[in-house]
């Protein structure tokens, strides 16, 4: 069993991703192959974690995907790396339900069969941590928390306030702690932390975070429990696997918008497209003048379209190149920004319009006001370039922008079963755009289809047969 260790929070803002990515870098400047994971449906995360480590981040998300998927892609990756750091997501107990632990970090660690290092703010409290740490502890028995991490610690004597009561009153070992500084913060925006594709982290930021953790965490410490997981349970009986024995041979060439506009993928979406088939092809809707010669598809993600609307705007010959793949039938899937890229305009932050590529009726703006985060479960009005006609996937919403007119049901490509059918996403042609973001392991058939549409002559007619 490759040893793994998961860093949980006991809230949101607690530092799990400075200190995550903090072990993450020193283990990697110490030699050791590290295979970072996060849990839950974040993209930005994952990004710190691969530039601390040199290999992409996974995300494993206990609710999104059936759970012997999680553990087929944590199994996967963790198999060719000595070593799985595993950033948690909220506060550990966090998740899709209120009375149960679905879709959390603690369900997450459970079903790895890892250890879990608790991660607490003590910025503002001394003694009284004990007791925070106490509750967590006993919350869930079944849940094998093996030691904890201070964040924000002002002084020596600050520490002297906390670590003795928290050994003392749980027998947990306090493994380090990271001072209160200004240069271990890293900069937000409305969707979080700034992605690392923007070119905002610096390596001197790396270089102080790892130095720290040298000082004062116990790195061989973690690493020993990180060696006391235990294999995950076997795959139960049937179970169709993600990804395919082999590799299949090439047969579809797709072109995949990736720079600091788009940079939302799944990686394990990504390697399930290539498993089956497909050679992906990226392309900057900033940069590049035309699309990749050759494709059979486009995929466009999430990201930040509004942070670039005028230079998105501005490449005119990258609009005119995909207006053109759309009138030849090239299928087209766009999730979040893609749909606000695909669509007629895009007002940015200063409430600026900007003319987008305008190949569905989408009219998008940023809202201040309403962020629109949740898991949702969909089900496929029509046959699109991955899901059948009435096929249902569980998926994720998250954007603070807003439409000026929501689709009509005739339109849409999706209903959202848990908000009373809502009609989601625009359908013109041969370009399916929505706001969820569906990771392409949550059905065994996503990945598969999606190359198969793009495989051959651009005819919709064939969606419905693959």
């Amino acid at each position: 069993m490759n040893p793994t260790v998961v860093v949980a929070g006991v809230r949101s803002g607690v530092g799990k991703t400075t200190i995550a990515t903090a072990i993450m870098a020193a283990l990697t400047r110490r030699g050791y192959q590290v295979q970072p994971f996060k849990a839950g449906p974040d993209y930005i995360d994952p990004s710190y974690h691969q530039i601390a480590c040199g290999t992409p981040s996974r995300n494993l998300d206990t609710w999104l995907l059936p759970h012997p998927t999680v553990v087929e892609l944590f199994q996967r990756a963790a198999g060719k790396r000595q070593i799985s750091i595993v950033e948690g997501v909220m506060g550990v107990f966090d998740g899709h339900s209120s009375l149960t632990e679905d879709g959390s970090t603690a369900e997450l660690a459970k079903l790895l069969n890892a250890p879990v290092i608790l991660v607490v703010d003590a910025g503002k409290v001394a003694r009284s941590v004990a007791a925070e740490i106490l509750g967590f502890q006993q919350f869930d028995p079944d849940l094998r928390i093996a030691g904890v991490i201070l964040n924000g610690i002002g002084s020596p004597r600050h520490l002297e306030f906390c670590q003795p009561q928290i050994e003392a009153t749980t027998g947990l070992p306090v493994l380090g702690y990271l001072p209160r500084r200004e240069e271990f913060v890293q900069p937000e925006r409305h969707l979080g932390l700034i992605p690392t594709v923007e070119g905002t982290v610096a390596n001197l930021w790396y270089d102080a975070i790892s130095k720290q953790v040298e000082e004062t965490f116990d790195l061989d410490r973690i690493v020993k429990i990180a060696e006391t997981c235990n294999p995950p349970a076997p795959q139960p009986e049937g179970y169709v696997a993600a990804y395919p024995e082999q590799n299949e041979p090439k047969r579809a060439r797709i072109a995949i918008a990736q720079d600091k506009a788009f940079s939302f993928y799944y990686q394990d979406s990504l390697d399930l497209l290539e498993s089956w088939g497909a050679e992906l092809l990226p392309f900057s809707p900033l940069e590049d003048q035309q699309l990749p010669l050759g494709a059979g598809g486009i995929y466009i993600g999430g990201g930040f379209p509004e942070m670039f609307a005028s230079e998105l705007a501005n490449n005119k010959p990258m609009l005119a190149s995909i207006r053109d793949a759309v009138k030849r039938g090239v299928p087209v899937y766009g999730e979040c920004g893609g749909l606000m890229y695909l669509g007629k305009s895009l007002s940015d932050l200063d409430g600026q319009q900007h003319p987008m590529v305008g190949v569905i009726p989408a009219v998008s703006a940023m809202s201040d006001k309403r962020l629109v985060l949740g898991y949702r479960e969909v089900e496929s009005r029509i046959d699109n370039p991955l899901m059948t006609r009435g096929q249902r996937v569980r998926a994720h919403e998250f954007h603070w922008s807003i439409l000026e007119e929501a689709p009509g049901e005739s339109e849409s490509v999706y209903r959202v079963l848990d908000q009373e059918n809502r009609p989601d996403g625009f359908h013109a042609g041969s370009v399916w755009a929505s706001y969820v973001h569906i990771h392409l392991g949550s059905d065994p058939s996503l990945a598969r289809r999606f190359v198969d549409t793009c495989s051959g002559p651009s005819d919709m007619s064939k969606l419905g047969k693959i």
